[in-house]
């Protein structure tokens, strides 16, 4: 603090890195990840982010994808609707897909991307809603246990909920359900 003499000013430049540490993310694990760049990034572009990791992922998988026509859904996959939901794995381990809605799509794509390994689930709308208000698999996002307008699905990678086992895990069983709920058989982009 040599350069600032004020003594007042030392005081506050010393609380201000007391509380530095709070506000600084020092979550080592996504040194040297390929992802690393999306953690970066201010959270109003991660969302944005998402989607175009999902849309290009399956148009180099062959699938038809194109941009909803509302806001209602993200994409359009071989004619069905699609909601995509991005999380990277948060400091907990846990991926937290926010602000699922009951609105007009088909299926949501939950793309949760760790420093070295990505997860993909993908569900049906209406097992969306009976998993969040029948069977309280997911939470209400806002209200608190009374809340109707958005839900989130908390996922542990390494310990997934039984109930969403059947619903994807890996790229390729996202990938297999996606093909499954769109009727569409893509040729082998390796082939």
């Amino acid at each position: 603090m040599s350069s600032i003499s004020d003594p007042d000013v030392q005081q506050l430049v010393a609380i201000s890195s007391a509380l530095q540490a709070d506000y600084t993310d020092s979550d080592d694990s996504w040194n040297g990840s390929p992802f690393a760049w999306i953690k970066n990034r201010p959270s109003r572009q991660i969302g944005a982010i998402g989607e175009k990791l999902v849309d290009d992922w399956l148009t180099t998988q062959n699938f038809n994808v194109t941009r909803s026509p509302d806001s209602d859904a993200d994409r359009v996959v071989e004619g069905k609707r699609v909601e995509i939901k991005f999380s990277t794995l948060w400091k907990n381990g846990l991926y937290k897909f926010q602000q699922l809605r009951d609105q007009e799509y088909d299926f949501a794509v939950c793309l949760g991307i760790s420093p070295f390994n990505v997860h993909c689930w993908v569900l049906e709308k209406n097992e969306i809603l009976m998993q969040w208000r029948e069977l309280g698999n997911l939470k209400s996002q806002h209200g608190g246990e009374s809340g109707t307008d958005t839900c989130w699905l908390t996922v542990d990678p390494d310990s997934v909920h039984p109930w969403l086992q059947p619903f994807g895990g890996s790229l390729r069983e996202g990938l297999a359900r996606i093909a499954t709920l769109t009727g569409f058989d893509p040729p082998d982009p390796n082939d």
